[in-house]
């Protein structure tokens, strides 16, 4: 008997299942709200250069007059944001004036800020324009490093308060902790005399075959130990990188639609829950690879092709952009589900583990990659939609489909499966090949000879 069934006589998905699914929503919510927090925290306010101190007209600092004569204007008819006249243009005040070949310096003595939408921020605080405005996103890479190191310290803590999972701990000679727990899930699903009758000799009667042949594992280098598995991680390594590059690339950038942020988070928010219902569906009836390729692929041609919407489209560029973070949305939902089927049940847990400190790099790296937009605007949207784009590709060509598959429980049994397979194909085309000859009249043995 499998274990699967033991499970199923405690109350399968019951109370016990609901209750420790709801009370995980508050701890991911408040994650996702610090996560996107620092596009409001660290936005940028419209500002230009402070007056010298030594100016006696500062009193009509903000006075329009003012403004005019001592701060240039761009192409775009605003005041520069990194440039100040190196004395007051007031001949400039005139109707028929235009400046020309007049000094210009930087902004030698900070700046001032327009305080009508955000009324504090880093950037405001630490004045991270103009120079450095590149420390701005190397803030957020700070907090993505401060994330993976905590996962990784704590990590282990935090399971000492949780309980395992009751499959993992039989794997790990832990039995007789398994059988607390399956009783706990026994009385609150109700079903509290079936929980008294479980002894470890009984719940061994249920994993006996099952895990016969599973060898504890307790290092990093078993996911990389046959070329079966070894594949799956490499492979699982750059989709998940990739997912995450691009999924907080894309969200992380809200100031560039030109839109209220507010509105534009609203959108890419409200946008996450018809991808998961769209991504639930496929997933059950299309299957896991085809869903998480292809979600990767459009989001990534929808990342390329924003490039080239005009600037003026905002609402075309928003919408677009919303979509493309919905379909990385999906694939992240996706790749979860799909990497815990891939992995045998010895190393599913650090498997997981794995992927997700993929994942967090992959975040870290988000905010440098955006930093590339100094050089030229089009590296991180470039950047961002080949990293997804090549994510799909790798998934559609290495890794193989687990819809409706028996999960598979040790390394062992995964490379069998892996020689199994390569034979098979070779022998499917031997024969395709033998048929081939056939139909041309040539007989095998004298096309050898």
């Amino acid at each position: 008997m499998a274990f699967t069934d033991l499970l199923d006589a405690l109350g399968g998905v019951g109370r016990f299942q609901i209750v420790y699914t709801a009370l995980l929503l508050l701890p991911c919510g408040l994650l996702a709200c610090h996560t996107f927090l620092q596009s409001f925290t660290a936005a940028t306010a419209p500002h230009h250069c402070r007056h010298p101190a030594n100016y006696t007209e500062a009193s009509t600092n903000d006075s329009g007059a003012w403004l005019m004569a001592t701060i240039p204007l761009n192409q775009h008819g605003v005041p520069e944001p990194c440039l100040r006249y190196t004395e007051p243009q007031w001949a400039l005040l005139k109707s028929n004036a235009s400046p020309h070949a007049v000094a210009t310096e930087d902004c030698k003595d900070g700046w001032v800020y327009d305080r009508s939408v955000f009324p504090s921020t880093i950037v405001m605080e630490w004045d991270l324009v103009c120079e450095a405005r590149t420390l701005r996103d190397l803030a957020q890479s700070v907090y993505m490093s401060g994330v993976l190191v905590g996962a990784a310290l704590f990590g282990s803590l935090a399971d000492r308060w949780l309980p395992e999972s009751s499959r993992w701990l039989l794997l790990h000679g832990k039995s007789q902790q398994a059988v607390q727990n399956l009783r706990k899930v026994a009385m609150i699903n109700g079903r509290k005399g079936e929980g008294e009758r479980l002894t470890i000799e009984v719940v061994s009667t249920y994993i006996h075959s099952e895990f016969a042949s599973v060898r504890t594992s307790n290092s990093i280098l078993d996911l990389f130990r046959t070329p079966a598995i070894r594949k799956v991680t490499c492979c699982l390594m750059v989709v998940w990188f990739s997912n995450s590059v691009a999924y907080y690339g894309l969200a992380m950038d809200l100031q560039k639609f030109g839109l209220s942020i507010y509105l534009v988070q609203a959108l890419f928010g409200i946008i996450d829950i018809p991808a998961m219902l769209v991504a639930t569906t496929t997933m059950i009836y299309v299957g896991r690879r085809a869903t998480v390729a292809s979600f990767l692929i459009l989001a990534g041609l929808m990342i390329i092709a924003n490039m080239f919407v005009p600037e003026d489209l905002q609402t075309l560029r928003t919408v677009q952009a919303a979509l493309g973070k919905g379909c990385l949305a999906s694939s992240f939902i996706c790749v979860y589900l799909f990497t815990g089927e891939l992995y045998p049940t010895e190393i599913r847990q650090m498997g997981m583990g794995f992927a997700s400190v993929n994942a967090r790099l992959g975040g870290l790296a988000a905010p440098l990659v955006s930093t590339l937009g100094e050089i030229s605007p089009v590296l991180p949207p470039v950047s961002f939609g080949a990293t997804s784009v090549l994510a799909g590709l790798a998934v559609a060509c290495f890794l193989t489909e687990t819809r409706n598959v028996p999960l598979v429980e040790t390394i062992a049994a995964m490379e069998r499966s892996r020689v199994k397979e390569g034979l098979s194909k070779r022998d499917t085309e031997r024969k395709s090949e033998e048929i081939s000859l056939q139909q041309l009249g040539v007989s095998p043995l004298k096309e050898t000879i």
